[in-house]
């Protein structure tokens, strides 16, 4: 009715405009209004327009329409025009610039109509914006606070400026696995591994990831504790409250987790209104018109265990159900199923959540240990501390594998700055126990002290040891109960004073959280809690009689620390998600007396006779000895105690053994635990572990589950057979699998075992190389791994070198060449294929477009073979190397090679030694140099060539500008041919290795080479191994080199150059500046020859090897000419 009568009342101004509170201006008496005031009159649909095109729907924009014409503001003609096929927003496009054109009480009659309707849609259009508006300045304000604590000096270590990975969920390590031994298994998240995971920028965390796909509903966002997943939220509200993204979300609602703690039963509509006040109307945030975007930040925080299958549906958000139910239901899709999720949490949690609700599961990663060098550099100013800690994170690998965790990392180097600036200082923590010891330490000292004498600890207050006492206390039945937050009434229970919280200590270990629902306090990092239970634990059980682990006093009596001792270990072997391993490596360490000094004033421990560390010592062995037959994490964690006992005597014996490559009969099970854990911590199985020869089937599968997250594995020489191939190939297969690169060459593989592996390649998305040569796959076994290559999208390159394939498995790789797009690398060396396996394989090369390297020496190809091969390269342009070695080639097989070569332009390096190549084969090789501007590398070794072939050679290299090395040793040159060579290079200006080895050139033909190198600019390497060179020609080389700036490798071996070609050369390198390597093995050089060259290099300081074995200088005098060189330039080499 009132509605009714707004609209009567209009009418009755219909030639009216407001002008202002209750005065009128007749339209008919006045000509016109003002264009001003016009503009003003229809600024409210401009003003508008985003909201209209954002909100109104098909049956709003018909309603408007019928309403309009009723008024007789539109005409059928317009009406009919507006809707009109098309857009949704091309209609109210039209709609809005009909009335716009019209006289203002157009513009009026829509405004009346959309201020008077109750609908959504009607609210939006006009309340939308200014809400927006205050609720980005509420958020803004409200998470300000926070921006210059988050903020890491380095702009590119950010949580915000690393890209995120995109991962298909949690793994299985993650999902069962203490947060630190997920860092430690996987080395902090490897570079190598990295590079294969798709990353996600913040920018574009929730768009779509193709032109085709939907946004996701539901993201979640795993990482450790300590990561940065809060800081990352944080960072993305203050982002988004600034429009710098997700411009389209029109409301954010965070939520922690530690939050909903507080609440029991609640309605989401009186959630927002609770959480967030200034917003006047829940009801529109939620109507499903405008995009929401909801964050709960710290799944692992909450209370409830999320259970998806028994939740009581709920699709009122009015309704109040308990807060795990209305979490639930919003992750289900039951309630605000048009709102964007997005849920934060430690991986193990995260795994809670049904994969089929999670559209996007991204993963926040590490530092890389040139993240945390860069880190150093950065967050300390004084660079010097940098460097120490830096190279004392590196000789301590535990330390070193802690700092991935951005907040660990900072609590490290916090730490260990302030040691270095306290002057009584002896020693740097070794372990994990006597840095977080320290830290403590550190925290209660008031005002954390810098620069000067620690306060001592008799002078500490005494309010400190209660306050930590009372604060273990929390931490370990927290740790019980996977508890994280706690209230104020929890604080209180436990005995801590909530005014000591205040204190240097309490406010450096424990953190007070405020929001509108609640106010909570947690412990600084999740370390930090493990540590302090494990402090109360420690003092507790010397004088508790019942079992700790049972909070209540009903538990069967247990007596003396050493009992105690061994109920934590049990309760810690036996928990499958290693929740309590750390608990125990601190429980463990401060039985050393080392990491228990800097907090035993605070927690009044008595003195240590070493009693209770060597008999724990003995028990964690006793332990490793006699575990199960695979090694897991938790036993992997008991090699971590001895770490922190300081007891590595087992440790430092098979790290020697794994370097020396001497494992081999010594891995008992005790053994194998330690290598699992040396896999984790060293240094060299970052890079690669190599078991070659030490390994059988047993060892294999007791240290299978700890294989999985080395990148690069060698198990070559093992007598591995195909039982060994299905063990791997359920290593291959696994979800958690961070193998890159592995490599079985040399074992008992048949194509059996080829077969299990082919299985496992089928579903396997890591590795990238896999070498298998010297086993016996035979034709086939390769056949059943061709087959799993079709699908397979990683491998990209395979070595089966020396499988007896044959023509048959040649023709399995072709197939699979035809299809395979990911392959770049093939090796079939020594195969017994011939001209057939050949054609097969150069008629998938006219297909291929991705295999860029090609070995098929040491076969029987023969000139048909070459014929094939040829024909495929004068179509395949994206073959970079073929090696053709030991084929059976003649002249024939040249020149066809040779044609093609002329046609081609992506071939870079061709290998063609070791075949029948004559004079004719040269000579039609050198017409295709004069033509082909691709190939750089060509290898004519050990061929037939002699000095009319190579002459023609030379004739092609002065025009040639693509060739940049040249082989030709082994081809019964003489130095007709040299001088033509010579000649070459003098007008040459990219070759840069030239090999002549074994070609009777003689003196005559070095000095044709000395003479050119005295003009030549590009030469960096000449190889004249037995050459038949003598003094002359020495000489000639050394005036070369007096005046030579760009050759850096000579190599004169087996020749007689003598003591008169040794005192040139020595005189040469006392002003030559380029030379850096010299090899003058086995040429007569003896002793004083040998002087000559030792005294010229104390004026050389170029020179970084240098070989004078072989030059009868005897065992006496090598000692002192060694001695002198290693005096006279200490950075040469010198083999002697």
């Amino acid at each position: 009715m009132e509605r009714d009568t707004h609209y009567d009342s209009f009418l009755d101004r219909s030639k009216c405009i407001t002008w202002q509170a209750d005065c009128y201006m007749d339209l008919q008496s006045t000509s016109c209004c003002s264009t001003k005031e016009e503009m003003e009159d229809t600024g409210w649909i401009h003003k508008h327009q985003q909201q209209f095109q954002r909100f109104i729907t098909t049956t709003f924009l018909e309603g408007a329409l019928a309403h309009m014409r009723m008024l007789g503001l539109l005409s059928v003609a317009e009406e009919t025009r507006i809707l009109a096929p098309g857009q949704l927003h091309e209609r109210v496009d039209m709609f809005t610039t009909i009335l716009t054109s019209k006289d203002p009480q157009s513009s009026d009659a829509l405004q009346a109509y959309i201020e008077n309707s109750n609908s959504v849609i009607s609210q939006l259009i006009t309340k939308h914006d200014p809400m927006v508006k205050e609720h980005k300045e509420v958020l803004l304000q409200q998470y300000s606070q926070h921006k210059a604590r988050e903020s890491i000096s380095h702009p590119s270590l950010n949580v915000s400026s690393r890209a995120l990975l995109l991962v298909d969920g949690p793994s299985d390590l993650q999902q069962k696995e203490h947060d630190l031994m997920q860092v430690a298994a996987t080395q902090g998240g490897t570079l190598q591994w990295r590079s294969l995971i798709r990353q996600l920028g913040l920018l574009k965390l929730f768009d779509p990831l193709t032109r085709v796909s939907l946004p996701p509903r539901v993201s979640v966002t795993v990482g450790v504790a300590g990561i940065g997943k809060s800081t990352l939220v944080r960072h993305f509200i203050r982002q988004w409250g600034q429009g710098s993204i997700c411009t389209d979300v029109s409301f954010v609602l965070p939520f922690q987790f530690w939050e909903l703690n507080c609440l029991e039963k609640i309605s989401a509509e009186r959630l927002i209104k609770l959480a967030f006040p200034h917003l006047p109307d829940p009801s529109l945030v939620l109507s499903g018109s405008c995009r929401v975007l909801l964050i709960f930040d710290g799944l692992d925080e909450f209370r409830c265990r999320l259970n998806f299958s028994d939740a009581a549906p709920c699709t009122d958000p009015t309704k109040e159900v308990s807060i795990d139910d209305l979490v639930t239901n919003i992750i289900q899709g039951n309630l605000l199923p048009e709102a964007t999720v997005w849920v934060t949490s430690r991986p193990t949690m995260a795994s809670l959540i049904p994969g089929g609700l999670v559209d996007r599961v991204t993963e926040i990663p590490g530092f890389s240990p040139k993240d945390i060098h860069t880190f150093l550099n950065h967050y300390l100013l004084e660079r010097d501390f940098a460097d120490k800690i830096w190279e004392h994170l590196e000789s301590h690998k535990i330390l070193m594998l802690m700092s991935y965790v951005p907040r660990i990392c900072q609590l490290v180097t916090d730490t260990l700055r302030y040691l270095m600036q306290t002057a009584t200082q002896e020693g740097l923590p070794r372990t994990c126990t006597e840095l977080y010891g320290n830290f403590c330490a550190m925290k209660a000292e008031v005002g954390e002290p810098r620069g000067r004498e620690p306060v001592k600890v008799d002078h500490l207050h005494g309010s400190n040891r209660k306050l930590l006492g009372s604060l273990g206390r929390l931490a370990f039945y927290g740790l019980l109960k996977h508890k994280y937050t706690f209230s104020e009434q929890d604080l209180k229970t436990y005995g801590v004073d909530l005014p000591s919280t205040q204190s240097s200590l309490g406010a450096g270990i424990l953190i007070h959280e405020e929001s509108i629902i609640c106010t909570v306090y947690r412990f600084t990092h999740l370390t930090i809690q493990e540590f302090l239970a494990a402090t109360f634990y420690h003092v507790s059980s010397k004088r508790a009689i019942f079992d700790m682990f049972s909070e209540s006093a009903m538990s069967w009596p247990k007596i003396g620390f050493q009992n105690h001792f061994r109920s934590a270990l049990q309760h810690s072997q036996q928990d499958d998600a290693g929740h309590l391993d750390l608990f125990v490596r601190f429980l463990t360490g401060l039985l050393c007396t080392e990491a228990a000094k800097p907090i035993a004033g605070l927690l009044a421990l008595g003195k240590d006779d070493g009693s209770q560390k060597a008999w724990a010592a003995g028990f964690l062995q006793g332990l490793l000895a006699h575990g199960s037959a695979v090694v897991s994490l938790r036993a992997v964690n008991l090699a971590y105690c001895l770490q922190e006992l300081q007891h590595v005597e087992l440790m430092r014996s098979v790290e020697a053994d794994l370097r020396a490559g001497s494992l081999g009969g010594k891995l008992t099970h005790a053994h194998c635990v330690v290598l699992a854990y040396l896999l984790h911590v060293s240094t060299e199985c970052r890079e690669e572990v190599n078991l070659t020869a030490c390994l059988t089937y047993t060892t294999v599968k007791c240290l299978l589950p700890q294989l999985l997250y080395c990148s690069c594995l060698r198990l070559e020489k093992n007598h591995l057979k195909d039982d060994v191939m299905e063990l791997l190939g359920s290593l291959l297969s696994s979800k958690d699998c961070h193998i890159q690169k592995l490599s079985l060459a040399e074992n008992k593989i048949s194509n059996k075992g080829a077969k299990a592996l082919s299985r496992a390649l089928l579903v396997n998305r890591t590795l990238t190389t896999l070498d298998v040569h010297s086993n016996n796959i035979g034709s086939k076994g390769v056949r059943f791994l061709a087959e799993a290559l079709k699908m397979n999208q990683v491998l990209l390159s395979i070595n089966f070198q020396n499988n007896s394939i044959e023509d048959e498995g040649a023709r399995a790789l072709a197939e699979l060449l035809q299809i395979n797009r990911k392959l770049v690398l093939l090796n079939v060396q020594k195969n017994s294929i011939g001209a057939d396996g050949a054609k097969w394989i150069a008629d998938a090369l006219k297909i291929n477009r991705t295999l860029t390297e090609l070995i098929l020496c040491s076969n029987q190809l023969g000139d048909k073979g070459a014929v094939a091969l040829a024909q495929s390269l004068e179509v395949n342009h994206t073959l970079i190397s073929l090696n053709l070695q030991s084929n059976s080639i003649s002249n024939k097989g040249m020149t066809a090679l040779t044609q093609a070569l002329k046609l081609n332009h992506g071939l870079v390096t061709l290998n063609l030694r070791e075949n029948s190549i004559g004079v004719e084969g040269a000579k039609e090789m050198a017409h295709a140099l004069r033509e082909n501007s691709s190939l750089r590398n060509l290898d004519l070794t050990a061929n037939l060539l002699h000095d009319e072939g190579v002459k023609a050679i030379a004739e092609a290299v002065k025009v040639n500008r693509a060739l940049t090395s040249l082989h030709l040793q082994w081809n019964l040159i003489k130095s007709t041919a040299t001088k033509a060579l010579a000649q070459a290079l003098m007008s040459n200006s990219t070759i840069q290795l030239l090999d002549l080895q074994e070609n009777a050139i003689g003196d005559e033909g070095v000095i044709f080479l000395a003479e050119a190198l005295k003009t030549n600019t590009t030469l960096c390497t000449l190889c004249l191994q037995g050459v038949s060179a003598g003094g002359t020609g020495a000489i000639a080389m050394a005036e070369a080199l007096m005046c030579n700036k760009a050759l850096h490798t000579l190599d004169l071996r087996g020749n007689c150059v003598g003591m008169e070609g040794a005192k040139a050369l020595a005189n040469a390198l006392k002003h030559n500046r380029s030379l850096k390597s010299l090899n003058l093995q086995e040429n007569s050089l003896g002793m004083d020859g040998a002087i000559f060259i030792a005294t010229a290099l104390k004026g050389n300081h170029q020179l970084t090897y240098i070989n004078l074995q072989g030059n009868a200088i005897g065992q006496s005098g090598a000692k002192v000419i060694s001695d002198a060189i290693r005096t006279n330039s200490p950075d040469c080499v010198v083999d002697i």
